[in-house]
């Protein structure tokens, strides 16, 4: 089980994370879904190591969350972490390698991947010439590859065709049931809804609802009703339990907690022959809406709170002016391998523009060939942090190209 309990994170005096707990069971797919800036990609790079919380702990199996855990970890940032100008099949195998796999079976693993999210015939392209759709399929290729334990992907589903959004969709019911965690965000709610067994709400740096779909329409304090009948218009007006009615060629109810919905269709029947009636489900949008615009009414927000990697994160970056990356002798003399100088904390909070693969030592990096050194990224595994010490800001920032082929 991954669980993350009581995180809290500031950027200067912004709360971007203010006690945020929720848990993923084993098999389990976990909605995590929130507002622009909410805290989504804050909380995601605390349980990668990305960031350090200021409160608050993660743990997996039960265990805080260490170095050797994190390897275990497939993450994909919601902006571009991927080298732009290594091919798509040597970078894979090389993501693969820093995770701990021969050659071999990152050769074998890479191979599956690529069919699987369909970029096989891309495998001697560099990322920077793909789709944006394609270098989509390839991030989450880097994140599936090493056979991860525990999959956490920001935004995986973020510019896929609906063919790659079922193709991803199905791939994340194989990896729960083969008993892994997963963890994904994302604004489009009806495929949240679809997808997870679970789902939690987050706004200004605070859950306001845990829990499957069905458990939250059962926390809510009203109820729908449709009804087709040829009864005029205000029939239901005065009825027991039936809080507001819309009139038209059906009728639509909105009923208390505790109305009698037999009561209200004997009404009916007692107008007329009844073609319809039907309780009305609240989807997930509606659900969400309703816990914002709650935790807006409780007075809980200060409007002080939210700091997702857009705006909080360039707050705490804003605080943190001067912040470089520092890089010791033997990592600078690794470049040719794209091995990034370690961060602090601190400083790799600055430098989230990409968070994908993991800086090595140069020991660890001497190992692993292929990197092209003219590709720059911070990198993630083993929770060390990384940005090229001396790399080109055009080569180094995550690929979000114009024009690229299709």
């Amino acid at each position: 089980m991954l669980e993350l309990d009581g995180l809290r994170k500031l950027y200067g005096d912004r709360i971007a994370l203010d006690g945020v707990t929720f848990s993923v069971r084993p098999g389990e797919l976990y909605g995590f879904v929130g507002t622009n800036g909410a805290g989504k990609t804050t909380t995601m790079r605390i349980t990668l190591g990305v960031l350090e919380p200021d409160a608050g702990t993660v743990r997996f199996q039960g265990k805080p969350v260490d170095t050797p855990t994190r390897r275990r970890f497939g993450y994909m940032p919601e902006e571009r972490g991927l080298y732009p100008k290594m091919r798509v099949g040597d970078q894979l195998r090389y993501l693969a390698e820093l995770h701990g796999m021969t050659r071999r079976d990152a050769a074998t693993a890479t191979k599956y991947w690529m069919e699987r999210l369909s970029v096989a015939e891309r495998a001697e392209d560099r990322v920077e010439a793909l789709s944006l759709g394609n270098q989509q399929r390839v991030q989450l290729a880097a994140a599936l590859v090493h056979h991860p334990a525990v999959l956490v992907l920001d935004e995986p589903f973020s510019g896929l065709d609906p063919v790659g959004v079922d193709n991803l969709a199905e791939v994340l019911r194989e990896r729960a049931a083969e008993g892994v965690p997963v963890v994904f965000s994302s604004h489009q709610l009806e495929l949240v809804e679809r997808l997870c067994d679970s789902i939690g709400i987050i706004y200004r740096g605070r859950m306001v609802a845990t829990g499957t779909v069905d458990e939250l329409r059962a926390s809510r304090a009203e109820r729908g009703l449709r009804v087709g009948t040829d009864a005029a218009a205000g029939w239901a007006d005065g009825l027991a339990g039936v809080e507001s009615a819309e009139y038209g060629a059906r009728t639509t109810l909105i009923l208390t907690a505790d109305a009698d919905d037999q009561a209200i269709l004997d009404a009916a029947r007692a107008l007329g022959p009844v073609r319809e009636f039907t309780p009305l489900r609240p989807s997930l949008a509606d659900l969400f809406r309703e816990a914002v615009a709650d935790h807006d009414s409780d007075g809980d927000g200060d409007g002080n709170s939210d700091g997702d990697g857009e705006s909080g994160g360039r707050s705490g970056n804003q605080a943190r002016t001067g912040t470089k990356a520092s890089a010791t002798g033997d990592q600078a003399s690794a470049g040719s391998h794209s091995v990034a100088a370690s961060l602090t904390s601190d400083e790799a909070s600055a430098g989230s523009r990409s968070d994908t693969a993991a800086s090595l030592t140069s020991g660890e990096a001497s190992g692993h060939a292929g990197a092209d050194e003219s590709s720059g990224t911070a990198n993630l595994i083993g929770g060390q942090r990384g940005d090229q010490a001396g790399a080109d800001p055009d080569s180094a920032a995550p690929t979000d190209q114009q024009g690229a082929s299709a």
